[in-house]
């Protein structure tokens, strides 16, 4: 008799990421039936007796799936198994993409926490229609890259009582009570490695990207330009630096997607990483620019991941961040917005305004532990969010960033019911 097909199952789980993944999985998957996979049978049982005594339940008869991302029939075997695969094996750019074609083949959905814009952008050029014809969603950046940015921005317009030109996001990272007894590591060496790898690629998304989207948005006036670096944000008091590219990227595909999709007028969005002073934001430049030089070249990129500690400022370690560090650490976005009131809304989306914005929205986003705690349970509820409310997401199925997939689903009260949750605030409106 064959097994009963599961809900879900979290693909990884014995990674960093994927047994924080299962921890979660007790309060965010309640009522569903889920089981874990990987390729050690042994290591995979490891993580639900170390899972079973941090949430204080039994989990001795979750349902254990071998599989290989290197054996393809142990994959479709795998995906066949459930609804929805919860893929937390990184880096995606070397591991994913495998995942992806036996979840289609098998006419199953797929998230997982890709920080990697190559990575995301090439599963969209190749498998967009490709699950569209099988009616299958395949979401990726379903954690801290990047649920709080591309759904905020969602939550902005939903809440802005009018017509949203630009939001601009400026990211911060604190630890409560400061990071005495906590250890520097606030990173795994598999998120250093996505990152190591994604920035050593970054040139081949101008290709990727002229092939998935021949035909340029139109440009909305005014234009929201960067700011520059190391000068003082006054709306939060703090010295800025870029942040990443990955949110605005990711946001930046789902507001094309609701332009061409449903003639929407598109944000435009920037969005800056904050700190105390220019000295360690100086500090900050110094690391980033040794790390992008070495990160060209084989020799370089062999160093960046041998010596993860020393290269990153003790922010990665081996053995990933302590469990002091991740109770205490949190993230705050605030994102502030600007547009026109309801009352100057003009007849077409692709109209141009004449006037300057006269009416701004700020933000304010927030959650625990954004590398293992808010992302896993941003992971587990967009799978969640799949298996129940599939019919108030665009019903083609395809590739999609999640503020295309999510924006008329109740996933932001999903997110906030959870204690790693991540929670969405409005703090000024005028």
């Amino acid at each position: 008799m064959a097994a009963k097909k599961l809900d879900a199952i979290i693909f990884g789980a014995t990674g960093f990421t994927g047994k924080y993944t299962v921890l979660e999985a007790v309060s965010v998957l309640k009522g569903l039936s889920w089981g874990i996979a990987g390729r050690n049978q042994e290591k995979l049982q490891s993580v639900l007796k170390e899972m079973s005594a941090k949430s204080k339940t039994d989990l001795s008869q979750t349902p254990i799936i071998i599989a290989d991302v290197n054996n393809e029939a142990s994959l479709l075997e795998m995906a066949q198994r459930c609804r929805i695969v919860v893929n937390t094996a990184g880096p995606y750019r070397f591991f994913g993409e495998n995942v992806v074609k036996a979840c289609i083949e098998s006419g199953t959905h797929h998230v997982d926490v890709s920080g990697e814009p190559q990575y995301m952008e090439s599963i969209q050029l190749k498998y967009n229609d490709l699950a569209r014809e099988r009616g299958v969603y395949v979401i990726s950046a379903c954690g801290f890259d990047s649920i709080p940015a591309d759904l905020g921005v969602v939550f902005v317009e939903k809440n802005f009582d009018g017509v949203v030109n630009s939001v601009e996001n400026f990211v911060h990272f604190g630890v409560k009570g400061g990071t005495k007894g906590t250890g520097s590591a606030s990173l795994n060496t598999g998120t250093w490695e996505s990152a190591i790898h994604a920035i050593a690629n970054r040139s081949e998304s101008i290709a990727i990207r002229r092939k998935l989207f021949p035909d340029r948005l139109p440009k909305f006036h005014p234009e929201l330009k960067p700011r520059a670096p190391l000068s003082i944000a006054n709306e939060v008091g703090k010295v800025i630096l870029p942040f990443p590219e990955t949110d605005r990227s990711v946001v930046m595909r789902s507001q094309r997607y609701l332009y061409e999709n449903e003639k929407k007028r598109p944000i435009q969005m920037q969005a800056y990483m904050l700190y105390p002073s220019r000295l360690v934001a100086g500090v900050v430049v110094f690391f980033a620019a040794v790390i992008g030089i070495l990160a060209k070249f084989s020799f370089g990129r062999q160093l960046l991941l041998k010596y993860p500690s020393f290269f990153s400022g003790g922010m990665a370690s081996r053995g990933g961040p302590s469990e002091a560090r991740m109770e205490r650490s949190f993230f705050r976005m605030t994102m502030k917005a600007t547009g026109w009131p309801k009352s100057q809304k003009l007849a077409e989306s692709t109209d141009q305004y004449s006037t300057l914005p006269s009416k701004t929205l700020t933000v304010q986003i927030t959650g625990p532990n954004p590398g293992y705690g808010s992302t896993c349970v941003a992971l587990l509820s967009t799978a969640k969010t799949i298996l129940n409310e599939s019919d108030k997401m665009p019903s083609t199925g395809g590739v999609l960033p999640p503020g295309a997939a999510f924006s008329k689903t109740s996933l932001i009260s999903e997110l906030e019911k959870h204690e790693h949750g991540i929670k969405y605030e409005i703090v000024a409106n005028k």
